[in-house]
């Protein structure tokens, strides 16, 4: 073990929305010289780093102009020029996830090829070029219903993927290359934030379970400790360790799982940056999940992620019907309640489900933050 550290270093974060702002503020107390790019200074990050840059985190040479002068460079979007990332690795600088780990992820198909390959378990799976291709299987009855259809590129809280019951549901198919998996019959939402440092050290959250919004696909709100038998946290938490290690990923992932009704643990997918199913590690850990990162990428040790009290976090959306400059209905009742702890985005527009905002709340039980939580899901909206 080293006795002595220097905490310097140039490091840049491509995305300027709220997980970019949180990452920056994780560096603040350590007064490490933080660098943003995104494409104005309307985003929540923008005005929170050193240094922001305006520039397209899709374009290769706008990464590279950025990135060339910087010593660690990660993401908070998977959404970036993974060819921008291997030029920048080509001259020394050193990117987190790789360019190859983030091509990966980023593509849906080869995510799945990597759990086959790797024996992870994951929903069975085929891939698709076309739409017609996809709905030609369908007429023939070679696909059956209920199945999971994803794009393979590009999808984002919720966009992306359609679930198919039945032959009723055949409108909602996307156009696009895409996989179909088969669907689980799931029991639990859980997920898990595991963190690698470059000496290898390994370090795992305790789980949370996620509770989804019934019609827009998102993560309504969380909770920590997950309700699941000690055994199946064990087995999630291996599992990730498996992932992270055979990625040979230095950094932070989130990986989501399914817990099927006969307590059987699926893999569905991961993202190697911060995750919003790790937001409650902020008040509820020791080490949030923002710091953890920026303590893997300095190959420093990693942080404490032992679970100090449970926690709820609640997904401040947009109310359905209101789009335009945002009010907080119900901010005094956030204000004045025990253990709430209001993250505002700073976002200019909402409009109906967008993240707008978090709430953790923090209590000695979990039972107590439920309910708290409830209370604030009442009386707490966001509209114009």
């Amino acid at each position: 073990m080293k006795d002595s550290y220097t905490l310097e270093g140039r490091i840049g974060i491509l995305g300027g929305g709220q997980l970019g702002k949180m990452l920056c503020q994780a560096a603040s107390p350590w007064h490490l010289d933080t660098y943003l790019m995104d494409a104005n200074r309307k985003y929540p990050a923008a005005f929170i780093p050193h240094h922001f840059v305006e520039g397209d985190i899709k374009d290769t040479e706008d990464v590279v102009n950025f990135g060339r002068h910087l010593n660690y460079l990660t993401i908070e979007i998977e959404s970036v020029s993974v060819e921008g990332l291997r030029k920048l690795e080509e001259k020394g600088v050193k990117t987190f996830p790789s360019a190859a780990t983030l091509a990966l992820i980023k593509d849906k198909a080869l995510q799945n090829q990597f759990y086959e390959q790797n024996d992870i378990p994951s929903p069975a799976f085929s891939m698709y070029e076309t739409l017609s291709d996809l709905k030609k299987e369908i007429h023939n009855g070679t696909l059956k219903y209920p199945f999971v259809q994803k794009l393979r590129t590009d999808g984002y809280d919720g966009r992306g993927v359609a679930i198919i019951k039945s032959a009723e549901d055949i409108s909602q198919l996307l156009d696009g290359p895409s996989i179909v998996e088969t669907a689980i019959d799931i029991n639990k939402e859980l997920a898990v934030v595991v963190a690698r440092n470059s000496n290898g050290e390994v370090k795992t959250y305790d789980p949370v379970e996620m509770v989804f919004h019934p019609t827009a696909n998102l993560v309504e709100y969380l909770q920590s400790p997950a309700q699941v038998e000690p055994e199946v946290i064990d087995q999630m938490r291996e599992i990730s360790k498996q992932i992270i290690q055979s990625l040979d990923h230095c950094g932070i992932l989130a990986i989501e799982f399914f817990l099927d009704k006969k307590d059987k643990l699926w893999v569905n997918e991961m993202a190697p940056r911060p995750h919003n199913s790790g937001h409650h590690t902020i008040e509820a850990c020791t080490c949030s999940q923002y710091e953890q990162l920026i303590r893997a990428i300095m190959n420093l040790p990693l942080g404490s992620t032992e679970l100090n009290l449970p926690a709820v976090m609640i997904n401040l959306l947009g109310a359905d019907g209101h789009q335009g400059a945002p009010k907080i209905e119900g901010l005094e009742k956030i204000l004045k309640t025990k253990g709430a702890h209001l993250h505002w985005y700073g976002k200019k527009q909402t409009r109906p489900f967008r993240k707008m905002g978090h709430i953790t709340i923090t209590a000695d039980t979990l039972d107590s933050a439920r309910k708290i939580a409830k209370e604030l899901q009442q009386q707490v909206k966001i509209v114009t």
